[in-house]
């Protein structure tokens, strides 16, 4: 399942799940363009404030099935298939434990989260009706993104590819039904993209439910140590997913403490988009070459890995390298197509994205570097490079850069933190792997450790 080059094992699982992301990101813009199009800057304003609510759902997502993935693929290398069904079916139950709870809180408290995450007096309605819809389908989301990341560690990448392409592709379709014909406002926009994971889903469920691979529906136990040890594992996927969601936060609180009004704001949402874009392109690959990662660590396989781990590393830098070169060459057409007759704020966002943008060629490597460790068992590493991403280096820069050089330094913060990032993850680095000798050492007594940990598991 996991033989054959570097290239061959990153065309093969980092790819699918790259398109499928990068899919699933496109029905979040598409919302985007019909509003702005449909309703104008400030109904785009009031979806800005939805972004952090979405991504926090991705995150989550994202978080149990890291965790359950670099189990249940440890336990697959050795051969202990129902151990993985156990870890597979735990991780269902926590992901629709959390939807529920999430839609059930999210609506009671629909109000005090909007205002929270940043919405103003002239958008609060907007904002409202847009996440109601998003909180109140937020177990599909979950589903969906839980299941297609299953289905990767069970040998399936197409099948995950194909789940989000579909959900995504019906988004699109949803969105002009809503929007034009039913002409439903805003809430047919937050309809549709509510509904997409349903679709992915409806998919993704004949291979568990009919046995086509080692993973398969089953009533779980409750085994909240093996839910415990998913959870851990997975921290660090949540806060690497989680961090467009924090970085929108930060960004939108210091638009609007810094008096880019709403101008900003909804500046902020479509270059938020093209950074999803790229992010999404990163997030996609790395996610891909979990299993395999995680794979080679519970078979005993380091130099593998660490091969991959190179290979991987000179394409994620190529890609970030192309993206910005993209961005100076043709953003104020990807700008152009969300508000084709508002020349201001074109113009703000083709001024602000250069120097936001110019340090994200190295996002790429810090991602891939989360994800790596993460799936060898390296928790700690992983979760270093996760919190300097996050909550340690950008939230220092936004506060410190607009006080001293003035606010449009702020739009240079993100690219700042992403450098600073790489710097401590090629620390890490090279003090795990000093060298040939040192490098066997470590990785023989990490990965000995890891399996202990998942033996126990």
């Amino acid at each position: 399942m996991y033989s054959g080059k570097p290239s061959r094992l990153f065309a093969k699982y980092a790819l699918p799940q790259m398109i499928g992301l990068l899919f699933n990101s496109v029905y979040i813009i598409v919302d985007g363009v019909f509003i702005g199009h449909r309703l104008g800057t400030a109904s785009m304003a009031a979806a800005a404030v939805s972004v952090p609510l979405v991504e926090i759902l991705i995150a989550l997502a994202m978080a149990v099935a890291s965790g359950a993935g670099v189990l249940g693929s440890g336990n697959i290398a050795r051969g202990e298939d129902e151990q993985a069904v156990k870890v597979f079916n735990t991780a269902v139950a926590c992901a629709l434990g959390m939807g529920l709870l999430f839609a059930a809180l999210g609506n009671v408290l629909i109000d005090a989260l909007a205002s929270l995450l940043g919405s103003t007096e002239e958008i609060h309605g907007e904002a409202v009706e847009y996440m109601r819809y998003i909180v109140t389908f937020s177990p599909f989301l979950l589903l969906s993104f839980l299941l297609s990341g299953m289905a990767r560690n069970d040998g399936r990448p197409r099948l995950a590819m194909t789940a989000l392409v579909v959900g995504s592709c019906s988004n699109i379709v949803l969105d002009y039904v809503f929007m034009y014909p039913l002409d439903m406002g805003i809430g047919g926009a937050a309809l549709a993209t509510a509904l997409g994971p349903i679709f992915s889903v409806l998919i993704l469920l004949p291979h568990f439910l009919l046995g086509r691979g080692k993973l398969r529906f089953a009533l779980p136990e409750l085994g909240l140590r093996r839910a415990g040890k998913i959870y851990a594992l997975g921290f660090p996927s949540f806060i690497m997913e989680f961090t467009i969601g924090i970085i929108t936060f930060f960004y939108n609180s210091a638009i609007v403490r810094h008096d880019y009004g709403e101008l900003g704001l909804a500046a902020y949402l479509v270059i938020g988009y093209l950074m999803l874009i790229i992010l999404t392109l990163f997030l996609g690959m790395a996610e891909g070459l979990q299993p395999v990662f995680s794979y080679f660590a519970g078979s005993g396989e380091p130099e593998r890995s660490r091969a991959l781990r190179t290979f991987s590393t000179r394409i994620f830098l190529a890609l970030g390298v192309a993206c910005y070169l993209l961005i100076v060459f043709f953003s104020r057409g990807f700008f152009s197509i969300f508000s084709p007759d508002d020349i201001v704020l074109i113009d703000f966002m083709e001024s602000r994205s250069l120097p936001y943008f110019s340090g994200f060629f190295l996002a790429g490597y810090n991602i891939l570097m989360i994800s790596y460790w993460q799936s060898g068992g390296l928790t700690g590493k992983a979760m270093a490079v996760s919190l300097s991403r996050s909550v340690i280096w950008l939230p220092i820069l936004i506060f410190v850069l607009p006080a001293v050089f003035g606010r449009e330094a702020l739009w240079l913060c993100h690219s700042l933190g992403e450098a600073l990032t790489a710097c401590t993850a090629f620390a890490l680095l090279r003090m795990s792997e000093p060298g040939p000798r040192g490098a066997g050492r470590r990785t023989h007594a990490g990965r000995e450790k890891v399996l202990r940990g998942r033996d126990e598991a």
